[in-house]
């Protein structure tokens, strides 16, 4: 397999893990998003939203969002539950994170971060990003506060899923300190057999 990818991108992290996780092999071939190079001819006819990541897949074939991407290399593994419902619980949160969690966290971790002078540029987008990003935050802790993973009694793709972004919430300018709950959930993640930070790259 394949991942058009930007390294230190939290939806790209996603299927990285993952893959490690499950014991496949997979080559990167880096996207610098800055420089346009996700909105040249060749990059959009693999994805024409322009995004990355893009997971190429042994046969050839093509798949965008990194949580179609969790989603298809979770089938057959201990990260996609059996039960039905279950199944349903972990699409439930996949959503909750590309809805109500990675618009605000991570776009405020890119602008803050990623993007050169993205601070001062977004500077008036900070408090409604904050807002919104520590209400996310407030459920995940409930949920946390209950149960070690997000969903039955063992990590699941719906963990992953948040956890790309939350880890790193800190380069965004949020603070975890008042999340014990997510700081051990954090905690059981990085503690995981086969776990590998952002950093990881394969050989």
């Amino acid at each position: 397999m394949r991942l058009y990818q930007m390294q230190d991108s939290g939806n790209c992290y996603k299927p990285r893990l993952l893959v490690h996780m499950t014991g496949r092999d997979l080559a990167l071939v880096d996207i610098d998003i800055l420089k346009g190079e996700s909105r040249t001819p060749d990059f959009l006819a693999k994805n024409p939203n322009g995004r990355v990541p893009v997971l190429e897949l042994e046969d050839g074939r093509l798949l965008a969002e990194s949580n179609a991407m969790l989603f298809h290399l979770a089938q057959g593994t201990p990260y996609w539950p059996d039960d039905a419902f279950e199944q349903a619980q972990v699409l439930q949160w996949m959503f909750f994170e590309q809805y109500s969690h990675e618009p605000y966290i991570a776009v405020a971790r890119y602008w803050r971060s990623i993007r050169p002078g993205g601070a001062e540029e977004a500077r008036d987008r900070f408090p409604e990003w904050h807002d919104r990003g520590y209400q996310a935050l407030d459920v995940m802790e409930r949920q946390l506060a209950a149960q070690d993973w997000f969903v039955g009694t063992r990590m699941t793709i719906a963990d992953i899923a948040l956890y790309a972004y939350s880890h790193v919430a800190h380069e965004g300018g949020f603070s975890l300190n008042a999340y014990p709950a997510v700081r051990n959930w954090i905690a059981r993640i990085e503690a995981q057999p086969l776990y590998v930070p952002m950093s990881w790259r394969p050989v």
